[in-house]
């Protein structure tokens, strides 16, 4: 009976807050047009541009030649190289996005060179198709310093005498909107999720409804479900809009599992929610609790998530400041299931401290509302 009761009061605060999101414009909005507006906006006339480039630089055999051409990466400002002796390895760092590009220096490179027929091999992560141009030009520029270097010494009519055969990995099409779209979704769920529940909460708060709630056999707990669970539902179908667009607007491919993709979004969705319902707890109007919303959800989002701009080129001080950022994992796991598929080892972690963010933000709602019923 106990239970029959209690969920007949959640099913009441679910229809009740259902209700007010369908009377009212402003959320219908947030959940639905916004979704379409930035994902076109964003889409269609954003791109970008790099700095700070790490780079695995595959040396089969240790010649003179190839030590010299490495030699040219180390001392460059734009790179930061990894020296590795295998294909596999640097594959492995180039699958885990931990380096952005492999050039493979063959073993017979010094046979090569004398032969005027050299030739290297550059893969670049092809995520971000602005980022992978800028790095491929980047590469050949390196190289091409160090052919006619090569060349000049070798003969007084300096002739490059390497060519480099690049292909782009993760992006084959070469398309910015590769990058870019599946980052947009981090956008919208922490529109959706922290915004348009701090706002409510905070309205309700106004209007002194909670209050009336407060003196009814509803308990804390049932309460912030019958507000968290409409908009959990409005922020998937944000989602789902997200996704379609990806796939039939800009035809980004999905190569991992949409599963993963869903479970994941649903644990940022509940983490954007209780970061909302935190707000709303501390700041009962409406207007501060829209701009706090917007200052400790949106705006980390979009400037330290790595949607935007490469993590590793920010100074470490603001590099340290994203790792308690859970729009910097959520980004991170978007791009790989998306390009990648499914890299466990880059899903599992941020998964798992997406999960522990949803625990303690869930502790801290309950507690923070209980407080505020004394």
């Amino acid at each position: 009976m106990t239970d029959s009761a209690k969920l007949r009061r959640i099913r009441a605060l679910v229809l009740k807050e259902s209700r007010q999101i369908v009377r009212d414009p402003s959320s219908i909005a947030i959940g639905a047009v916004l979704p379409l507006i930035l994902i076109l906006l964003f889409g269609f006339g954003l791109s970008l541009d790099v700095k700070n480039v790490p780079i695995a630089i595959v040396m089969e055999d240790a010649t003179p030649e190839a030590i010299d051409l490495a030699g040219g990466f180390q001392l460059s400002p734009f790179f930061h190289p990894s020296i590795t002796r295998s294909m596999p390895s640097a594959q492995r760092l180039l699958l885990e996005h931990r380096v952005d590009a492999i050039l493979r220096i063959p073993a017979d490179l010094s046979r090569r060179v004398a032969a005027r027929d050299a030739g290297l091999q550059l893969i670049v992560h092809g995520g971000d198709a602005n980022r992978a141009r800028i790095i491929e030009g980047y590469v050949q520029g390196v190289v091409a310093a160090w052919s006619a270097r090569l060349a000049a010494e070798q003969s007084a009519n300096p002739v490059p005498v390497v060519n480099v055969q690049s292909r782009l990995w993760f992006n084959e099409a070469n398309d910015s909107s590769y990058f870019l779209v599946p980052g947009l979704i981090v956008l919208v769920m922490t529109l959706i999720g922290a915004l348009l529940t701090a706002m409510v909460m905070a309205r309700e708060w106004e209007r002194g409804t909670l209050e009336s709630l407060f003196v009814t056999p509803v308990r804390v707990e049932e309460i912030l479900l019958g507000k968290t669970l409409p908009y959990f539902a409005l922020a998937l179908f944000g989602f789902a809009l997200c996704v379609l667009s990806a796939k039939l607007l800009f035809h980004v491919p999905l190569r991992g599992s949409l599963w993963v993709l869903l479970g994941d979004s649903m644990l940022y969705v509940l983490i954007a929610l209780g970061i909302g319902l935190l707000i709303s707890s501390w700041v009962k109007n409406q207007l501060v609790a829209s701009q706090l919303a917007l200052l400790a959800t949106f705006m980390p989002a979009f400037m330290l998530s790595g949607f935007l701009f490469d993590l590793r080129s920010m100074p470490a001080a603001v590099r340290m400041i994203t790792y308690v950022l859970p729009a910097r994992y959520y980004v991170a796991l978007l791009q790989t299931v998306f390009l990648g598929g499914n890299v466990w080892s880059v899903i599992v972690p941020n998964t798992l401290v997406l999960a522990a963010m949803v625990v303690a933000l869930g502790l801290a709602s309950r507690i923070t509302m209980h407080k505020s019923l004394q």
